[in-house]
């Protein structure tokens, strides 16, 4: 369907509108990229992108990610004017509370979104993670005959984008890996929030994605014969991500505003609204205006759009009775199958030997992953030490994602929102492995994919100061309670390597949120389950794994993780009380109990609370009694071996058995 430029400027100018009102309405947005985006977006909407507004989890359909989530009424507009469930009413309710058109796009909250953006960066690695899964679904599934899987993940990104560092990891992966199935659009109009990016910024944009291995386009943003003629090249890519410099003026269309910062975070004004609408040729009284020859232009177009789909679902129903084993694949992997007797499948472990949680880790991961195959990831450069490779599976390189271990290199904060991208795309469940005191570098992934209820899983393994000899630097204190108060994630620090296979099963099982798996560097006993509580127990949070006598204990002691063993040995040695050992795995699984389990672990009736655990005491004083003690890490690590560690910072059973005889004073 051939479009004029008189009614694709029409169809820019209606989206500009829209946007301009929308912020006006709310007193509140960023009207200045929408504005200035509009001519590109309304060539790729009406005329490339591939969707169905009908049926917005087409498998086959484009992803379009807008990084820059803050020039959300952008997406809005476009999402209405295509036909998705997003009424008008909606768009001006902008940025109010339970609408579907919040500040920065969420995905889940609002029809057609496929990932939340704001924090800058992050949607341009989404968007590269979405490429990734792609290919690797492809490699998976099409044949000869039916090219099941054969879409492109289209992103928008601006100068803030860019300047994050997390760009620079994503973009640096997305050109190794030879993505060609992802366009980046770089909105380059040279204004942020203080004013021009000179105040901070000479990059070569150009040169700089050239030397990621991309290939780079560089056009007018607002000439629909260059932005029609760049988006044809990129879709003929072969072996290059693209990226399609677009130079362009922020808040185009506004006669005193455009290309200042001044447009970029706040409304235009109700007189400089009008001015605009007038020098656009759209009413000037009218609000949220859409003239007919739009609405009819992008009707047609999700029309066809629509016979596109159904032309799929035919390929697709022939591609099932052709291939009835990829058939059967692509279904557990996409509903992402549990299989009801898991627990089944994990190793078991000698209870004479003793085995690093990270070590049992990769054996459990291992056994699961020959039931699993959706089950798919990496580790930033560190596979070897995190014990994450599944062995014997492939890998993904450039020119072959076949296989199920990426190399996400030593690019942690990618890793974390590439692994966001891959989840929100479908078909795979998706791990990444790094230190743990290395979470911080994740953390702002973790949240964002916490917001989007993301199950993605990761293995945090060197979980305490016991990684010794490295130091400080390599050993989490706080890292442990920051991951406890952030909102949606479930926290899993296991005591032994039985106690690791039941985490595996509860982050498999987690299809709510990200779930953290934290692991030891240095050997655990194997607990004898045959003489404790099995270690399925931990499904619960807590659970009892020791009392000395009956009834209402005198003394709690309650530890995570490698403490657990140590707490063990220490009840042992406390004579003459009644003294209860509680392995507490996770926080946030305890809390999902009901409150008489809860009552029934941490006995109410206790007056005496010993917290054992290898970092801060910060937020345990929500499980202790009256009287309560804490063997924790107030302050950083030291470099030296772990056992002399231990030791100096009071990790003994000696010290333990004195911090409770000292309690029993009360």
């Amino acid at each position: 369907m051939k479009i004029s430029d008189e009614t694709l400027t029409l169809a820019a100018n209606t989206i500009r509108c829209l946007a301009i009102d929308g912020v006006q309405a709310a007193n509140s947005g960023h009207p200045g990229a929408p504005m200035g985006l509009a001519d590109v977006a309304a060539v790729l909407w009406l005329k490339h992108l591939k969707h169905d507004p009908a049926d917005s989890s087409w498998p086959n359909r484009d992803r379009f990610v807008l990084s820059g989530g803050h020039g959300s009424m952008l997406l809005y507009s476009l999402l209405h004017l295509s036909g998705y469930n997003l009424p008008l009413d909606e768009l001006k309710r902008f940025r109010q509370l339970n609408s579907q058109t919040p500040g920065h796009p969420e995905r889940g909250h609002t029809d057609g979104i496929e990932t939340t953006t704001g924090p800058l960066g992050q949607g341009i690695a989404n968007a590269v993670g979405m490429a990734i899964a792609e290919k690797m679904a492809a490699a998976r599934y099409n044949t000869t005959d039916h090219n099941i899987v054969n879409h492109r993940i289209w992103a928008v990104c601006g100068d803030g984008d860019l300047e994050e560092g997390l760009s620079h990891e994503a973009c640096s992966l997305a050109g190794h890996l030879k993505l060609d199935n992802l366009v980046l659009f770089y909105d380059d109009n040279r204004i942020t929030i203080e004013g021009d990016t000179a105040l901070s910024v000479s990059d070569d944009a150009k040169k700089r994605f050239q030397s990621y291995n991309w290939q780079v386009i560089e056009i007018d943003g607002h000439n629909f014969d260059q932005i029609e003629r760049a988006i044809r090249k990129a879709s003929r890519s072969t072996d290059k991500p693209v990226c399609i410099i677009c130079r362009t003026t922020i808040g185009q269309g506004s006669p005193n505003m455009c290309g200042t910062h001044d447009v970029h975070g706040a409304p235009l004004g109700a007189e400089e609204v009008v001015a605009t609408k007038r020098a656009l040729g759209m009413p000037e009284d009218k609000s949220f205006f859409i003239p007919d020859e739009i609405s009819q232009l992008f009707k047609a177009r999700t029309a066809k759009m629509k016979r596109e789909h159904n032309k799929w679902k035919r390929l697709f129903k022939a591609w099932q009775q052709t291939e009835p084993d990829k058939a059967e694949l692509w279904r557990k992997c996409a509903d992402d199958c549990i299989p009801e007797d898991v627990e089944s499948f994990l190793p078991t472990f000698d209870t004479s030997k003793s085995i690093a949680t990270r070590s049992a880790s990769g054996t459990v991961m291992n056994a699961l992953a020959e039931q699993l195959p959706q089950l798919v990831g990496g580790a930033a450069d560190l596979a070897p030490s995190t014990k994450t490779w599944l062995n014997n599976m492939g890998e993904v390189l450039n020119g072959d994602f076949s296989g199920r271990n990426l190399h996400y290199g030593i690019r942690e904060l990618a890793m974390a929102a590439v692994m966001n991208g891959m989840q929100a795309y479908g078909g795979f469940r998706v791990f990444g492995a790094t230190f743990f005191v290395f979470s911080d570098y994740c953390r702002p992934a973790i949240r964002v994919g916490s917001l989007m209820r993301l199950p993605v899983i990761f293995v945090f393994t060197h979980d305490s100061f016991y990684v010794g000899e490295d130091g400080p630097t390599h050993e989490p204190v706080e890292q442990l309670a920051a991951l406890r108060c952030m909102p949606g994630v479930t926290v899993i620090r296991p005591s032994d390597p039985t106690e690791t296979g039941a985490a595996w099963i509860a982050a498999l099982k987690n299809k709510k949120g990200p779930t953290a798996i934290l692991l030891t560097r240095q050997n655990m006993k194997v607990i004898d389950r045959s003489e404790y509580p099995a270690a399925a127990n931990l499904e619960k949070g807590a659970y009892t794994l020791f009392q000395s006598g009956c009834g209402t204990p005198e003394l709690i002691i309650i530890a995570s993780g490698s403490e657990v063993e140590l707490a063990l040995e220490a009840a042992k040695k406390i004579e003459g009380r009644n003294v209860r050992v509680v392995s507490m795995p996770s926080w946030e699984l305890f809390m999902r109990q009901n409150n008489a389990y809860r009552e029934r672990i941490i006995d109410k009736d206790c007056e005496r609370t010993l917290v054992v655990e290898a970092g801060t005491s910060f937020g345990w004083e929500r499980f202790t009694a009256r009287h309560n003690a804490f063997v924790t890490l107030e302050t950083f690590g030291a470099s030296a071996p772990y056992k002399k560690l231990a030791e100096y910072y009071g990790f003994t059973v000696d010290n333990v058995v004195q911090k409770a005889r000292e309690l029993f004073k009360y």
